[in-house]
């Protein structure tokens, strides 16, 4: 008996080991594999990818079929594997402010939002090319990272990564074409709906089967680029369940606030679509000058302005008639817009050096600007309407702008090129989005 349990001891002793040695090259392999963590730096020297909104020199001056619901139950049908669509984002803390918890409840009261200063609180890096980021208001971030990842990140507001959303559709399932045609996209930006219960994303170009004249940033509408698509995507589930055929190469797009269409930029066709969001009916196609882009509502929904980054205009749609009316010279390349709370002030960044400028709606006057740093592109605005934040791309930075007299009260260093800018009212977090693969998250807070 003695002699069995000794045997029996060693075997076990024997076995103890050759898992131990098992367990430590688990964890060796784990830690090799871990996504790389982004220095927090602005100096990260990453080439930029095309695609950026740059509008050509010499370039000129101004002068549908609805989607079907997917069928309930169905599954993404994706090309072939790409290891690029399964990103594994990881948040790195960025000194002491790493440690101070995020609000999960609504923030308290702490004053106005231009009293506040921007801290930065942490990077998200990993497979990530951001294109721009979008928050839902309800506690998710929406990552676009276009036709170089081919798939959509979606974050929390502990910058945990929720689910990566892929970009490849089976085309008749969403009602066009009776044969199965499984092509990509490439995510550019995202629009929710007021409810928040979907979003809207826009596909720079598709690739697959018939699509043989992809979009780029040089382009003219008598070249028949290829009309691309837009996504809506059920929040509930993060899952496509609609596909919106619109014109060619659509960049910003934009819910009214009442709901009730969504307004798509079609930047190589020179057009912009008016989407029923009821039924996903394309109610109009209207001509406009070249390179539209930013689009913004005053808060009845009865006008839509949309920037014409070709020139130096800005366009109004009456959503009623149709009609179009034109804000004249502007600045050079206007490319982002952003209405206040109160639909009393237009705020439209210049692309090309001309700072950010704000607009009386009741005169179509410019009233005030300010010059931020090279290239502003992406803005967003405080709930209260009293701070503006703006990306600007060649200087690495954010700016944070008091909109009553149109001053710049913060800078903030980024990463190489920022390019995406969203607020979030509830943690008063701000997140950028910058080409080299890093999303970068600042939060408002009372001065020290």
């Amino acid at each position: 008996m003695e002699g069995h349990m000794t045997s029996s001891l060693r075997g076990a002793k024997g076995l103890g080991l050759v898992l131990l040695v098992i367990a430590v090259a688990a964890v060796a392999l784990s830690a090799s594999l871990a996504p790389r963590t982004v220095p927090q730096t602005a100096d990260d020297a990453s080439a930029a990818p095309s695609g950026q909104d740059s509008v050509p020199s010499g370039s000129p001056t101004s002068a549908g079929r609805p989607g079907t619901p997917r069928p309930a139950g169905s599954t993404d049908s994706p090309l072939a594997p790409d290891p690029s669509d399964h990103p594994s984002p990881t948040a790195a803390p960025d000194g002491p402010a790493a440690s101070d918890p995020l609000p999960q409840e609504p923030a308290a009261d702490v004053g106005p939002s231009d009293e506040l200063r921007l801290r930065r609180v942490t990077t998200i890096s990993g497979s990530l090319s951001p294109k721009s980021v979008v928050a839902s208001q309800t506690g998710l971030f929406f990552a676009q990272n276009m036709m170089y990842r081919h798939t959509i990140s979606v974050f929390d507001r502990d910058q945990e990564l929720v689910k990566t959303i892929r970009d490849s559709v089976d085309l008749a399932e969403y009602g066009f074409g009776d044969e199965s045609r499984v092509v990509r996209g490439a995510p550019v930006e995202a629009a929710f709906t007021p409810d928040r219960s979907h979003v809207y994303v826009s596909q720079y170009s598709m690739y697959g089967s018939g699509f043989d004249n992809p979009g780029e940033d040089t382009c003219y509408p008598a070249e028949g680029r290829d009309d691309s698509f837009v996504y809506r995507i059920d929040v509930a589930s993060l899952s496509i369940d609609q596909v919106l055929k619109v014109g060619a190469t659509p960049k910003y797009l934009a819910v009214s606030p009442d709901g009730r269409v969504l307004v798509v930029a079609n930047w190589c066709s020179y057009s912009v679509s008016i989407i029923e969001t009821a039924t996903g009916r394309e109610l109009q196609r209207i001509p406009m000058g070249p390179y539209p882009r930013g689009i913004t509502f005053d808060p009845a929904s009865t006008t839509a302005y949309v920037a014409l980054m070709g020139g130096t205009e800005i366009d109004k749609i009456d959503l009623a008639t149709y009609r179009v009316r034109r804000i004249r010279d502007v600045g050079v390349q206007p490319r982002h817009l952003v209405m206040s709370p109160d639909g009393r002030y237009l705020y439209a960044s210049l692309d090309e050096g001309g700072g950010v400028i704000k607009i009386d709606t009741a005169t179509d006057q410019t009233v005030d600007r300010v010059q931020t740093g090279v290239n502003p592109r992406s803005m967003d605005i405080a709930p209260d309407g009293r701070s503006l934040y703006v990306v600007n791309y060649e200087s690495g930075t954010a700016s944070k702008i008091r909109t009553e007299d149109m001053t710049v009260i913060q800078d903030v260093h980024t990463a190489y090129h920022p390019i995406g800018i969203t607020y979030d009212a509830v943690s008063r977090q701000l997140w950028v989005a910058c080409y080299s693969g890093i999303i970068v998250v600042f939060e408002d807070r009372p001065p020290r």
